[in-house]
C-alpha cells in the first residue's frame, strides 16, 4: 500500500486545515485508516481513526475540533482540523492497517507525513 498525504501548512490559531491521504496499491482488506501526529521531542500519538465499517475514534485532545472521514471508495481519508491551537503543531502521518489474508496478521503502512504549524 502506498500512501500520499497532503494538506498541511502554516495557519494562525483558530484557523482550519484539511488533510488528505490517498491509498493506492493493494488496498483490499484495509481494516482501518488513521491519522497520527508527532511533535518535536514527543512520541507519535493517535489523533483519529476510522474502521472499514465506518466507526470513528478521536483523541480526547481533538474531540469537538477535528473530524475524520473518507471517500465512498474508501481509498482516501480526510482529517478536518478546526479551531487549531499552537499545541496542534506537529507532523501528521497517515496510517493504514490491512489484514494479511494469508497469515491472518495485520500489516501497517505509513505515509510520508505532512507538517501542520499553528502560530499563536
Amino acid at each position: 500500500v502506498q500512501l500520499q498525504a497532503s494538506g498541511g501548512g502554516l495557519v494562525q490559531a483558530g484557523g482550519s486545515l484539511r488533510l488528505s491521504c490517498a491509498a493506492s496499491g493493494n488496498i483490499a482488506s484495509i481494516n482501518r485508516m488513521a491519522w497520527y501526529r508527532q511533535a518535536p521531542g514527543k512520541q507519535r500519538e493517535l489523533v483519529a481513526s476510522i474502521t472499514s465499517g465506518g466507526s470513528t475514534n478521536l483523541a480526547d485532545s481533538v474531540k469537538g475540533r477535528f473530524t475524520i472521514s473518507r471517500d465512498n471508495a474508501k481509498t482516501t481519508v480526510y482529517l478536518q482540523l478546526n479551531s487549531l491551537k499552537p499545541e496542534d503543531t506537529a507532523a501528521y502521518y497517515c496510517n493504514v492497517v490491512r489484514r494479511n489474508v494469508a497469515t491472518g496478521t495485520f500489516d501497517f503502512f505509513w505515509g510520508q507525513g505532512t507538517q501542520v504549524t499553528v502560530s499563536s
